[in-house]
């Protein structure tokens, strides 16, 4: 985080200067972070449950501490590793915000050639032809040489060739400033973009975080319902002999039967969900559904961290992805006020044309060929019925819209992590309790199942068991990958740590000219951008 300040620190300085002179408008200030903010009323617990499980181990909140960049290395499974790489590389979503970023980018740079002058060179030769019959003379011989012809009226035709080499230059000084908030606004438009990249990113490791964990979840509860099918089967058989040797009543049997059908029938949806979950993974990886080629993790071999970062809360705003676009559009609209504010007031511009004529091209830069002119124009608008006016309210009202915007993204952002804290602490809560429930009804059916050999109880007590077996079995295998999914969904919502990483290509950057890449604030942000990219 202080490294992302400090790379900033010498474009903000440049921008400094160029807004520390008349520009009218306001100064944008980044809004502080709100200092009443939390995360929940009083002071939550520190450390979650534990359950006598993979993935049930107890985890600790740790204030403060920092979010690693590549955060979902976290789990240690390098198949996630391996699934997160390949979609940054493959998906068109970050290709699609690189390219915007470099657009927001070449328009900054494009505006930021207004404080310098423009130049138009022109380099012509005309022949032409005139008579002096143009001038009122005529000619007292009907025949001429040289250059000069006879025309049936007795006019002589005169024909000459004019070199002209002439170079225009316009200059519009920001006496107002309305150049230097068009830059202002650019700046931030492309901080916008950036935010937006850095979002993409967090967003598309998260989706295929949660979605590889999705996929374990439901491949366990697949592996979960089939066993358990074996089971019944099995049991199935058993009483089916003892119906043939008239030891159970065909009552049983049916009943049997049912609960295995029962199973089976749950087997299709879990199958269909696990089959789209697998298809939103493969075009979160960038990849056709034909493309599958099996890679799955196993919520048993995952590590869930013991130890999680938690951001202060007066930290938030400066970490997520959301808030800082938020904040830039914010600073656009602020901008584009100051925009408005300079189209209402007189514009200044300052031309100049130099350059020679002369009928040869050797006499073209002699002294005595020179023409110039110079001038100066002033000009305002002196009448419109209030549309410049108006066209500063509509943008006044676009920056309380942004503030109130902004405002919104922050209590969202808070939201998130307080949602997330809680997932996480109730969740553990519940994977222990599923963990008791799957135990207790795995030793209901043992005994029910003696009590029904021993002639104790009837054969519904025995389907009862088993079925709620079946049912707080596939309730742990949930909440035994919703520990895991928690800890995306904090990452996530906690920023996942971009000022750690370095997301950016050579894709964003703008393309270098000569006369371009030295202007002060264009020169910024290209150092900025370059440094990121060769860091990467």
């Amino acid at each position: 985080m202080i490294r992302a300040k400090g790379r900033a620190a010498a474009l903000g300085l440049l921008l400094a200067a160029f807004l520390s002179g008349c520009a009218v408008g306001p100064d944008f200030a980044a809004p502080e972070a709100p200092l009443d903010a939390g995360y929940a009323a009083g002071k939550p617990a520190n450390i979650t449950q534990s359950a006598p499980i993979a993935g049930g181990g107890a985890q600790k909140l740790v204030p403060g501490r920092d979010i690693p960049g590549e955060w979902w290395r976290l789990f240690r499974s390098k198949q996630i590793s391996a699934l997160v790489a390949e979609a940054v590389t493959n998906h068109p979503n970050i290709a699609a915000a690189e390219a915007a970023l470099r657009q927001a980018r070449e328009t900054t740079e494009a505006d930021a050639a207004s404080f310098f002058p423009s130049a138009t060179l022109t380099q012509s030769v005309a022949r032409t032809q005139m008579t002096t019959a143009q001038f009122g003379g005529f000619s007292q011989s009907s025949s001429s040489s040289g250059s000069q012809g006879s025309s049936s009226s007795g006019a002589t035709a005169i024909l000459y060739t004019l070199h002209n080499s002439n170079v225009a230059v316009s200059f519009t000084p920001d006496v107002f400033g309305k150049t230097t908030r068009t830059v202002e606004s650019d700046f931030a438009a492309a901080e916008y973009q950036r935010f937006q990249l850095e979002a993409t990113y967090l967003a598309l490791a998260a989706n295929v975080v949660t979605a590889a964990i999705a996929d374990s979840n439901y491949a366990s509860q697949i592996k979960v319902t089939r066993d358990l099918i074996a089971a019944y089967q099995k049991q199935l058989d058993i009483l089916q002999k003892r119906f043939e040797l008239g030891a159970v009543s065909a009552a049983d049997v049916v009943s049997e039967k049912a609960l295995v059908a029962q199973a089976q029938a749950t087997l299709p949806p879990l199958e269909k969900a696990r089959a789209q979950t697998r298809n939103q993974l493969m075009a979160y990886l960038g990849r056709f559904p034909n493309d599958d080629k099996g890679e799955a993790i196993d919520i048993e071999h995952l590590h869930l961290p013991r130890d999680l970062p938690l951001s202060l809360p007066s930290n938030l705003v400066r970490q997520r992805p959301d808030v800082l676009s938020a904040e830039a559009q914010l600073h656009q609209a602020s901008a584009n006020v100051g925009v408005a504010t300079a189209n209402m007031l007189p514009q200044l511009t300052l031309t100049g044309n130099g350059g020679s004529q002369a009928s040869n091209f050797a006499q073209l830069f002699l002294p005595q060929t020179s023409v110039y002119n110079l001038a100066t124009q002033l000009s305002g608008q002196a009448f419109d019925a209030g549309r410049l006016f108006h066209q500063r309210e509509a943008k006044l009202a676009a920056l309380e819209q942004a503030e109130a915007q902004y405002r919104a993204t922050v209590i969202s952002a808070f939201q998130n992590v307080a949602n997330a804290l809680q997932a996480i602490k109730h969740d553990a809560e519940t994977l222990r309790a599923q963990v008791a429930a799957e135990k207790a009804a795995a030793e209901s059916l043992d005994i029910s199942q003696a009590q029904y050999l021993a002639g104790s109880t009837t054969y519904p007590t025995v389907l009862n068991a088993a079925q709620t077996l079946l049912s707080v079995r596939l309730n742990r295998v949930q909440a035994q990958a919703a520990r895991f999914s928690d800890t995306a969904a904090l990452m996530q919502a906690l920023g996942g740590g971009w000022w750690n990483r370095l997301d950016e290509t050579p894709a964003s950057l703008p393309k270098p000219t000569d006369l371009i890449s030295t202007l002060p604030i264009a020169a910024a942000i290209r150092a900025e951008a370059e440094e990121r990219s060769r860091a990467r």
